[in-house]
């Protein structure tokens, strides 16, 4: 059987579960702390990173993710060593993406010049709005102008800059959403992440919706409204969706997602942080302890911040390769796993327009996309 993280490419992905907020609407394993003990982490980390390096050697490394959380308040000198061991551990592709993850509060021109110049080429900023109320509304703690300077300085710092914005927020109406996006493409970025507004359990935002306390949320048919502006208007500005929420000028998509799209392999490091190894033959996914607390005195402890190892069954395998695959325009190839069982299934599917199937190679087509997670519910 081929080992699609040969074909899919190798990644780090590294979580820092602090914030200087819990947003409302996140349901990331983020946490707030007054006082972190920055070198007690970064040996944390290196511990981390030479277990899964002895491991997994021979392979080359293609992306770094620097994820939360907000990484942008690590120390840059604990984010530089994090790469160098990196680098020692595995060769790094001539194009390595290394990403970290910014809010705009917690920007600053020198911190940003440390994370450049420890290896940081690509920054993603976590925007949300442009549109102080509704920043406010999502417990933001920056502004819009706060957002254009960040977004300035990261394009002046680093090779590539992306940032996210949420849409179909409270009381947005489509007018406002479409000259809100426009707004943002005229920024000048060569990637944008958009993404629906969705109601977590377990988020501050889930509890309210409970109590019927969230009022002004969008109609379904209000939301695809979005969704197809937002197609319309970034194809138009030379961005088109590379994948569900992604939105990139050729050349300029993310290397590190697609790892995780193309079902390649990758190791993750930090509390929370999950895995995709293949070791002899064997794709295994791997999870971390949640806490911080308890990760931290785990690897101190026993050498390992992992709280779970679980081997993927060829099923397993099969459902995964399309749930995330399909996310991606350029599709899936069904000639890596035996697909036969769901073609009646697919043959349906494409009856209806909501997916084509070329030769060996899978896509959801435009009018699909709405429907993916319908879709991927009779696929898998």
């Amino acid at each position: 059987m081929t080992e699609n993280w040969q074909r899919g490419g190798f990644g780090l992905y590294v979580h820092w579960p602090f914030c200087e907020a819990k947003c409302p609407y996140c349901d990331f394993n983020s946490y707030v702390s007054q006082s972190i003990d920055h070198d007690r982490w970064k040996a944390a980390y290196l511990s981390e990173l030479n277990r899964v390096g002895s491991e997994t050697p021979d392979r080359v490394l293609t992306s770094i993710f620097f994820g939360g959380g907000t990484p942008s308040l690590m120390e840059p000198s604990v984010v530089e060593e994090i790469i160098k061991t990196a680098g020692k551990l595995w060769p790094f592709t001539n194009d390595i993406e290394i990403t970290i993850e910014a809010n705009p509060s917690s920007v600053e021109a020198e911190r940003f010049k440390g994370f450049q110049a420890g290896g940081v080429n690509r920054v993603s900023l976590g925007v949300q709005a442009l549109n102080d109320t509704d920043l406010k509304a999502l417990g933001r703690l920056h502004s819009v102008k706060e957002a254009r300077e960040a977004i300035e300085i990261a394009q002046n710092t680093f090779e590539r800059a992306s940032f996210d914005l949420i849409y179909a927020r409270q009381n947005q109406t489509l007018s406002q959403w479409e000259s809100e996006l426009s707004e943002a493409v005229a920024i000048g970025t060569d990637h944008l992440s958009l993404y629906q507004l969705t109601i977590e359990q377990g988020t501050a935002f889930g509890d309210r919706h409970k109590r019927g306390m969230l009022r002004g949320l969008p109609s379904e048919d209000l939301g695809a409204d979005m969704y197809f502006a937002t197609q319309d208007i970034c194809e138009a500005a030379g961005l088109p969706a590379y994948e569900t929420s992604n939105h990139a000028r050729t050349g300029e998509e993310s290397r590190h997602n697609q790892i995780y799209w193309r079902s390649g392999d990758y190791v993750g490091i930090g509390p929370g942080a999950h895995g995709r190894v293949t070791l002899n033959q064997m794709r295994l996914s791997t999870e971390s302890f949640l806490a911080p607390g308890e990760w931290l005195k785990s690897v101190e402890d026993l050498n390992s911040g992992e709280s779970e190892r679980d081997p993927l069954d060829l099923g397993d395998q099969k459902d995964e390769f399309l749930l995330m695959g399909l996310r991606m325009s350029e599709g899936v190839d069904l000639s890596v796993f035996d697909f036969s069982d769901k073609y009646n299934e697919i043959n349906n599917l494409s009856e209806l327009g909501l997916v084509d199937k070329k030769d060996d190679t899978l896509r959801v087509t435009p009018q699909g996309r709405p429907l993916l997670n319908s879709i991927l519910a009779r696929l898998v």
